[in-house]
């Protein structure tokens, strides 16, 4: 989906060797000791400063709107959320720093104004597999990249639920039916169903987003209030 996407002109990837940029011609080394001891290597700052001016540099030959936002893909950011996603989706310009090692000379992401972001609550050898994830997340996002820009709206996350379960033909498979609801061609009824079983999906599988999502929805499953209907003189009906 991606390589056609980038084929059409809806988004464009490029990638840059941050070795290229080191200030060792022989070695080409951009990591060294950390002050203060401790185990493994860091990232310098000269390097990644380099290389950061020469793909602004390119971003604004490019004539892109606004200034570069950049990314700082390390176990200690933020969460990446679908959220998130929708809103780093509308930038012009992204630019991903992939942490390595024991992670970025503290300097150079307060220099270029990183934002730190991660995947998840685990490490990995590098930044670049959870970048990965998170362009996939975002450029899907992008107006023209699917097909069926419905598919972007109508699935898990976007309302703050996970997704409903879903069924294709035939409706027999292995003595297990389709539900019937799902058959009665009563779009009401099918919209009220998908959402209850997104709700039920929700709690069983991911109860923080289920608590969040009914604080943001309290009069979900409370019957709703009958109007009274009063006489008013002269023999008209008056409803409250």
């Amino acid at each position: 989906i991606l390589y056609r996407a980038m084929e059409a002109g809806y988004l464009h990837l490029f990638t840059y060797q941050i070795r290229n940029y080191s200030a060792d011609k022989k070695h080409h080394s951009v990591d060294d000791y950390t002050y203060g001891g401790g185990a493994g290597m860091l990232m310098q700052a000269q390097p990644i400063y380099d290389c950061f001016l020469e793909v602004r540099r390119q971003v604004e030959e490019g004539k892109g709107q606004g200034k570069p936002r950049v990314i700082y893909v390390t176990p200690q950011g933020q969460l990446f959320t679908q959220q998130a996603a929708r809103e780093l989706a509308k930038e012009d310009n992204l630019i991903f720093l992939c942490g390595h090692y024991e992670g970025v000379d503290e300097r150079v992401i307060e220099e270029i104004g990183a934002e730190p972001y991660s995947i998840g609550d685990y490490v990995l050898t590098g930044g670049e597999l959870a970048s990965m994830v998170m362009i996939d997340a975002i450029a899907r996002l992008v107006p023209g990249v699917l097909h069926n820009e419905d598919s972007a709206v109508d699935e898990s996350f976007t309302d703050g639920l996970l997704e409903y379960p879903q069924y294709s033909r035939p409706e027999v498979w292995r003595k297990r039916r389709v539900p019937e609801i799902l058959l009665s061609g009563d779009h009401g009824r099918v919209d009220a169903w998908r959402l209850s079983e997104s709700v039920q999906r929700t709690k069983e599988r991911r109860p923080e987003l289920y608590a969040q999502w009914m604080q943001a929805h309290p009069d979900y499953g409370k019957p709703k209030k009958k109007r009274k209907s009063r006489r008013r003189e002269g023999g008209e009906d008056a409803t409250d």
